[in-house]
């Protein structure tokens, strides 16, 4: 008797990363200089540069492989951070891009975040759901934004 074959659980290092660089190819096609930190800069991803505006962005990138809550801290979204929340989806299916500022999450914890800080007893696991996301989806143009609107 044969047993069943376990699943393999997919890396999350390899997960982050495959969001990383898919990230980094949609800037490159859009014109835009980018740098992958490897993570050698602490909580940046990516550095974005739009020379059409001379502006540089710091991009933190989060990625699932499916549909669920980004698992993030309110702690640590910084405000002037470009967040770019990946959904990897099944290899057959287009993945799908979410792109905001931290700016916009910190002023609406409760609506980002739901209840994970609104109860007597805040979450252990909070994150950022996936619905409130649904209105930032392929939000590029926020990387041709000079900073100035």
């Amino acid at each position: 008797m044969t047993e069943p074959l376990k699943k393999t659980r997919i890396d999350s290092q390899i997960t982050g990363m495959a969001g990383e660089f898919l990230v980094a190819g949609k800037m490159f096609k859009r014109g835009l200089q980018v740098s992958v930190t490897m993570g050698n800069a602490k909580s940046i991803d990516l550095f974005v540069h739009n020379p059409k505006i001379g502006r540089t962005f710091n991009v933190q990138v989060k990625t699932l492989r499916y549909k669920n809550c980004f698992p993030i801290r309110r702690e640590n979204v910084t405000a002037n951070d470009i967040y770019v929340f990946v959904v990897l989806n099944k290899e057959d299916q287009d993945e799908e891009f979410f792109i905001l500022p931290g700016q916009t999450i910190l002023n609406n914890i409760d609506h980002f975040f739901g209840t994970c800080y609104t109860g007597e007893k805040p979450s252990t696991f909070p994150a950022i759901n996936y619905g409130p996301l649904k209105e930032y989806k392929n939000n590029w143009t926020l990387f041709d934004l000079d900073g100035t609107e």
